[in-house]
């Protein structure tokens, strides 16, 4: 059997319709089939590779990790170089409490392991987090999701877990003493790319203070440059005491992280021992990687043009049937007005060579976050693909 029958009949799917195209290489902002057809890749993976496809520096420190040594020894026990440079890599980004961080395999991971941490050190049970809020699949970040649809099929979830609306400061109220931790967004991602304001953050964190439970932020999807800035927390002049990590920051390797104080991330040491593990958290050739990409991220200015690369996109896409354009950065969500629309352009641009796709919970809107690297003509030629893709499903 080839690839495709294989893909078909042995590989876990996650929908009924897969786009199953099969790739043999890829390369910066680009993507080929075996028959040479080119992507022009405007999703990044859903926000992994934000410096495109096998980047050099990447790719290098990948090739000296595995000349050294591969798996050691479970998280956490062995010192080893890639995880302690990345952690302090990390560190230097941060404001001076968010100096400890503690490497998992994913962002789905760095949920359950804060989580786990909020708990802990208060002694509460309660998660409040937000409608439309997205922070993983596995059972426990499924519960602080937000859209029910998602999570009814799969319940009972982790009980004492509440949503409130993303920038209502109303709701703010049903943050309280039982609560444990507030879990949200800087930038709402699969509700479509949602921002609020700098007024609402500092309540939030202003309520958290007040009632003594730890705010989290989930920067898996909008960190990493890809809002104009390193931490898109940084847009609202407040910090967390939790901040998770994934995707981008691996340059394409899996790895994620969720990162506090050294005073807070001591609890998880004692009472019990191994209160949180990962066998594979920091793998070494992924903090290498992860090391190459933050390092390439802090000495080029790829996440200053972020901003001006996002409003290129803006200003060029301009069509009766784009009803907004909506984020900052290279974080971008293209309005239309149903899903069916949307869907066949989509599939009309996957013909023409352009890669993008649709939020899980804003299926009327195209995403558009494409790796930090994407050139102006790149911008220019992707627009005018997507306005002709607009003009022929029309």
């Amino acid at each position: 059997m080839n690839n495709r029958q294989l893909f078909s009949n042995h590989l876990g799917q996650t929908s009924q319709f897969p786009l199953a195209i099969e790739i043999e290489k890829a390369e910066g902002m680009y993507m080929y089939e075996k028959n040479g057809k080119s992507y022009l890749d405007l999703i990044s993976g859903i926000g992994v590779s934000c410096l495109g496809h096998r980047h050099p520096d990447v790719i290098q420190a990948i090739k000296d990790q595995t000349d050294k040594y591969l798996h050691l020894m479970v998280y956490g026990e062995f010192v080893e170089a890639p995880q302690v440079q990345l952690a302090k890599a990390l560190s230097d980004t941060l404001p001076d409490h968010l100096d400890n961080v503690f490497l998992v395999n994913s962002g789905s991971e760095a949920t359950e392991g804060a989580l786990k941490l909020a708990k802990r050190h208060t002694g509460r049970s309660k998660i409040v987090s937000y409608v439309d809020a997205y922070h993983g699949s596995t059972s426990g970040a499924l519960s602080v999701c937000g859209n029910e649809n998602l999570k009814n099929p799969f319940r009972p979830l982790a009980p004492n877990t509440f949503q409130i609306r993303f920038g209502e400061k109303e709701d703010l109220n049903f943050i309280d003493t039982q609560t444990a931790a507030v879990i949200i967004e800087p930038i709402q991602g699969e509700a479509g790319v949602r921002m609020t304001d700098t007024l609402y953050f500092e309540a939030l964190r202003s309520r958290c203070d007040e009632v003594g439970c730890l705010l989290i932020f989930d920067e898996v999807q909008c960190g990493m440059g890809r809002s104009g800035k390193f931490w898109a927390f940084e847009h609202y002049d407040i910090a967390p005491d939790i901040l998770l990590c994934a995707k981008g920051m691996g340059g394409g390797m899996p790895i994620g992280a969720f990162i506090s104080s050294k005073e807070i991330m001591h609890c998880l040491t004692h009472n019990p021992i191994l209160g949180h593990i990962t066998t594979f958290g920091g793998h070494p050739v992924s903090a290498a990687a992860s090391l190459a990409t933050v390092s390439h991220l802090l000495r080029t200015n790829l996440i200053d043009q972020a901003s001006s690369k996002g409003e290129l996109f803006k200003s060029l896409l301009v069509h009766d049937k784009i009803k907004e354009v909506r984020g900052v950065g290279l974080m971008l969500a293209v309005e239309f007005e149903s899903f069916d629309f949307l869907k066949e352009l989509i599939d009309r641009l996957l013909e023409m060579g352009y890669l993008t796709d649709w939020f899980l919970f804003c299926d009327n809107s195209m995403r558009i976050a494409p790796p930090l690297i994407i050139e102006e003509d790149e911008i220019k030629m992707a627009c005018s693909a997507i306005l002709q893709a607009i003009h022929d499903v029309s």
